[in-house]
């Protein structure tokens, strides 16, 4: 009756006569982090360095308000400290930057925006669950504020780049010795974390030292499986795939050279009563092409032909960051004149000029059926013979006494056709890259789609190779099956899971409802190809990025997968227990 609730009779709280206070931006340092201690083991303390700042802050509720940000100083060796980061002077003098790992804000901007540190943990759920990139994410921030002022792109990127430069580090266990450039762009700070985590490449320390019952097991010997009642089949059939496709008829092979040089594969004895039972690892491999249609796609690279640098700007830039100079040379190879203003991409020649309209205008007046059809009639001449697929030769006049075809001009960046043509050698140099500072984790097991080729190029090039010591090349079951039919390395060594007993660790005993044991994998192979599939939901956002933000968000994306992987191995209580290392190890 009174719009009381019976369940809750406290006096509700009167209004505020008093504004919320403004919320103040400072370092939780409270000394120096350089300075030794002084006399009587003093360590300096940080000094307020000038008046409060009047900044404008994205706060945890998504909304615009002004705060104080606060400076503090070293008076001793000059150290600036902010809220995210702190400056000092290096050895040489120079200005360098240490970054704050676990701040509650982070600068955006360098005019005086800011944002909390939990704005960037929507970017990231966004980044994950929606596979919202920073242009999306400021737009839906906007969207849905409402606020008169807007998160930008650029603010929205530099957010991301704050958030994951430290959130990388620190998974790569790189926290402590990273430094760069004092306030750097968002470019210059990208490419100094890809330098410190890895530049065209990289290794999750973590998966080194990860272990599930997905891809780790108990040691198994013949033995186990004969005390399990298995029948065993063919050293040719796999165990769990259809009875139809375990056919003994396969053609007679030649003998494969590399395959006489492998040594006979031996049973294991299984370990004595009370000692150490060891485990088995696999770890599953494949490649990704990103922006691929049938394995092959367009690349952006630098305008000049004698370049195949990548660009600086995806978005409408020409040029590599080795060329970028020649922004403000005319576009027509090789005048070399400086365009007649900025923006422009030729010089004053009216000749030039009229070019390089009738080159930008060479679509207008053509509908798309249009250039169909002048398509098929250049086919039908024979005009395109040389090209890998539909292309249409656009007839340009004539500039002076050189041919409109003929012209040279970098008024475009240059594209060039990649197909996914990754050989043993390359493969190998991975592998060999991956594993250089783990040696002591290399699985005992690796499956690859092409894994008889890898073996093959092993024992051919390095038959002492420490990889046919370590570990057994396996192809998945999918491409085996095709595989063995005319390999007979593939046939003999990489079978994934033989039913004849040879690699019992990879074979499990399963009972169906009848009360028959049937052999199984012991473990999924394809594991490699739902990682893949993830990263397809990325690829509108990988296609367009320069190479040091291409790194960048690569990286950030493998983190994530493999803090969801383990997070699912917590939820399901799938990691290995005391128990089962205290069976494998003895300890």
């Amino acid at each position: 009756m009174l719009s009381l609730n019976p369940d809750d009779l406290t006096a509700p709280s009167p209004p505020s006569s008093f504004p919320a206070p403004r919320i103040i931006l400072c370092t939780t340092h409270i000394s120096c982090i350089f300075c030794p201690p002084g006399d009587s083991n003093i360590i300096p303390t940080l000094r307020r360095q000038e008046k409060p700042q009047s900044v404008w802050l994205l706060d945890n509720a998504c909304r615009w308000v002004e705060a104080d940000l606060l400076l503090a100083h070293c008076i001793s060796c000059h150290a600036d400290y902010y809220p995210d980061c702190v400056t000092y002077r290096d050895g040489g003098n120079k200005r360098r930057q240490r970054l704050d790992m676990a701040p509650q804000y982070l600068r955006i901007s360098r005019h005086g925006i800011w944002a909390d540190r939990r704005i960037a943990s929507l970017q990231e759920n966004a980044l994950n669950r929606f596979h919202g990139g920073w242009s999306n994410f400021a737009d839906w921030i906007n969207d849905s504020t409402g606020a008169r002022r807007n998160l930008t792109h650029r603010q929205s990127q530099r957010l991301f780049m704050e958030h994951f430069s430290r959130r990388l580090l620190l998974f790569h266990e790189k926290d402590t010795d990273f430094s760069c450039g004092a306030h750097p762009n968002t470019h210059s700070l990208s490419e100094a974390v890809r330098a410190a985590i890895g530049v065209n490449g990289g290794v999750l320390g973590a998966a080194m030292s990860h272990g599930c019952v997905d891809c780790t097991h108990l040691k198994r010997y013949h033995s186990d499986l004969i005390a399990d009642g298995v029948v065993l089949g063919d050293e040719l059939n796999v165990a769990g795939v259809p009875p139809e496709a375990n056919t003994n008829e396969l053609p007679d092979i030649p003998a494969d050279p590399a395959a006489d040089q492998l040594p006979p594969l031996q049973q294991q004895q299984a370990a004595g009563e009370g000692m150490p039972r060891g485990y088995t690892r696999l770890a599953v491999m494949d490649g990704k092409t990103i922006g691929c249609v049938t394995h092959s796609y367009l690349n952006l690279k630098c305008a000049l032909d004698i370049c195949e640098g990548p660009l600086v700007n995806y978005k409408d830039g020409r040029f590599c960051d080795g060329h970028s100079n020649l922004r403000d040379i005319c576009g027509i190879i090789p005048c070399g004149r400086p365009v007649r203003q900025p923006g422009a991409l030729t010089c004053d020649d009216l000749l030039h000029i009229d070019w390089q309209r009738k080159y930008d205008n060479r679509f207008s007046w053509m509908s798309f059926p249009g250039v169909q059809r002048v398509i098929r009639r250049q086919q039908a001449d024979g005009e395109n013979s040389g090209e890998t697929g539909p292309a249409l030769r656009i007839e340009l006049g004539a500039l002076g006494e050189t041919p409109g075809n003929q012209v040279v001009h970098s008024f475009r960046a240059k594209t060039t056709y990649w197909l996914q043509t990754v050989h043993s050698p390359q493969v190998l140099a991975i592998l060999d890259r991956i594993w250089a500072e783990y040696p002591e984790s290399k699985p005992s097991f690796i499956a690859y789609d092409d894994a008889c080729s890898l073996l093959r190029h092993i024992v051919t090039q390095d038959s002492d190779s420490t990889w046919l010591l370590t570990t057994k090349f396996i192809v998945d079951a999918w491409h085996y099956i095709g595989h063995r039919a005319t390999d007979i390395l593939c046939r003999l060594w990489c079978n994934p899971a033989p039913t004849n007993g040879s690699q019992p660790d990879l074979i499990l005993v399963a009972q169906d409802d009848n009360g028959s044991t049937h052999q199984t994998r012991a473990f999924n192979t394809e594991t490699a190809e739902q990682l893949n599939s993830w990263l397809s939901g990325f690829e509108p956002q990988l296609r367009q990025m320069s190479d040091v933000n291409y790194d960048f968000f690569v990286h950030v994306l493998m983190m994530i997968y493999a803090e969801c992987v383990q997070k699912q191995v917590e939820k399901k209580d799938l990691g290995l227990s005391e128990e089962f290392w205290a069976e494998a190890t003895g300890v």
